[in-house]
């Protein structure tokens, strides 16, 4: 008896605590995803507080700019209407270190900021050095000679003399360093002297001299923190809500997040926005895939095919033209009107007409297309890489006798590849408190549901078992107990007997 009162208290115990774990697992399925979105948000809104402030303010991901330049092949040949060659060159790495400051958080739930930038030459990862010399256009006398297009020809005679005099020609030999970072060059002192507005520096002239040791423009972002709706996205750049670059109000828009997080919980139907300074226009890139970084789930992103398409292939981007064949950008209107033009490398793309003209090139998708993945839970980016190739458009200009006999033709000049990737420390945080955590607590809830109801099931298995034929059997029967077995009254009965055979 001792031992099944004490299978009976065992069994009842179990059935308490199955019971505790699937009510406890049962609140969790209904608790948790509360929790770990109140949990994202708080770590993903830009507030000194949460977990992504500092990743925001400093960010730890170790940036890289490769540069490749097209060396061109026969600049003589092209002064005499023949096609342009060229051959790839690079990459030239530089590591690129960003910072923020004049961090000023606003009473309307935004936050405004400069964002720095720095670039250090890296000759491990660099397949030539700063010191090689490049042929390329020469941007300043080109550039200058078609705007001097439909002037008098009397003015393009004066600029034919004054480049002669400078010793200007229409391409030029320079180093990896001068091209990247400034040059000296007596035309632009004479532009500056007699067009003070022209052009908007005043000393060296460099393709990416704007951008080292200085700011992005003044960004004012959403912070998240009262209204989550608008986290990350822009409210001004540099005090304006929209630009002036362009011939549309659709295209003039500052549209989507600075280009550094976005909102969290996407799906595949999320597109990412932002607004590139560089490019002074937004631009959207469209999901692709589901994948993983180094174990973390992530969305790819990449751009869609209308992305610098021509007013006529794609209406919407009517606003950029002047347009000349799609896949390229006209960004003169906020280049000091210099015929230049933004595309993805090689002219990926882009009408197969642009890399016709030119020899040399090779677009292909794996090389030359860009993408982002990013983490959709919290809309944190992991890994990207974004590629894009800037071209000039060239020809003769008549009256212009530097200009030769060049036939029309949109010239690439370098393309670069701005790439990075969390890892180290940051990565291994970012896991453990936004990938792992929310994972245990997802699978915790239904370990514990199937836990309570596998212990529930011990003691209505252990009354079945004890209800069994087995009990019923077990338990002896009065009609078969000994006719002889003494009872309480049997020494009474036998002192009857014995007193009745006395007195007979």
């Amino acid at each position: 008896m001792g031992s099944r009162a004490r299978a009976r208290r065992a069994a009842a115990v179990l059935g308490f605590t199955g019971l505790l774990c699937a009510v406890l697992g049962a609140v969790m399925i209904v608790v948790v995803p509360t929790l770990i979105k109140q949990q994202v948000l708080k770590n993903v809104r830009i507030d000194p507080s949460s977990l992504s402030f500092n990743m925001w303010k400093e960010i730890p991901v170790p940036f890289y700019l490769s540069i490749y330049f097209f060396d061109i092949v026969n600049p003589d040949a092209i002064l005499l209407g023949e096609k342009p060659q060229v051959q790839e060159r690079g990459p030239y790495v530089y590591r690129e270190f960003r910072h923020k400051s004049n961090i000023t958080f606003n009473d309307n739930d935004t936050v405004s900021f400069l964002e720095y930038r720095s670039f250090q030459f890296q000759p491990d990862k660099s397949h030539g050095l700063e010191s090689d010399y490049i042929v390329m256009p020469n941007i300043l006398v080109l550039a200058a000679a078609m705007m001097m297009e439909n002037k008098p020809m009397s003015l393009k005679l004066i600029m034919t003399l004054a480049f002669s005099t400078l010793g200007e020609r229409a391409f030029m030999n320079r180093t990896v360093g001068e091209i990247m970072w400034g040059y000296e060059d007596p035309l632009i002192h004479l532009i500056n002297k007699y067009l003070p507005n022209m052009f908007p520096f005043k000393g060296k002239f460099g393709l990416f001299a704007e951008l080292n040791n200085s700011d992005s423009g003044l960004f004012t972002v959403f912070t998240g923190v009262k209204d989550f709706s608008r986290i990350h996205l822009v409210d001004k750049w540099n005090g304006l809500s929209k630009v002036n670059f362009w011939h549309s109000d659709q295209c003039n828009m500052i549209n989507g997040t600075s280009g550094q997080m976005w909102a969290p919980f996407m799906t595949p139907e999320t597109s990412l926005e932002f607004y590139s300074p560089e490019a002074c226009r937004s631009m959207t890139l469209i999901y692709k895939e589901s994948g993983t970084f180094e174990g973390i789930p992530t969305y790819r992103f990449v751009a869609p095919s209308t992305l610098f398409a021509n007013g006529s292939v794609y209406p919407p981007n009517q606003g950029f033209c002047p347009c000349l064949d799609s896949g390229i950008q006209n960004i003169s209107t906020c280049r000091f009107n210099a015929p230049l033009f933004l595309s993805h490398p090689h002219f990926y793309n882009a009408d197969p007409v642009l890399a016709e003209a030119v020899l040399g090139l090779h677009p292909n998708q794996e090389e030359h297309s860009l993408f982002l993945d990013v983490h959709p839970v919290t809309g944190i980016p992991m890994n990207c890489s974004v590629k894009l190739q800037l071209s000039l458009y060239i020809k003769a200009i008549k009256g212009i006798g530097q200009t030769g006999k060049i036939q029309p033709v949109v010239l690439p000049l370098v393309w670069f590849e701005e790439s990075g990737a969390m890892e180290g420390e940051p990565l291994q945080t970012f896991y453990t408190q936004l990938v792992l955590m929310p994972s245990v607590l997802h699978y915790a809830q239904y370990v514990l549901l199937a836990l309570g109801c596998v212990l529930l099931l011990i003691p209505i298995i252990h009354q079945i078992r004890s209800q069994g034929p087995g009990d019923a059997t077990s338990q002896p029967s009065t009609a078969t107990q000994p006719d002889l077995l003494p009872g309480p009254y049997t020494p009474l009965l036998q002192d009857s007997t014995q007193r009745t055979a006395h007195q007979s």
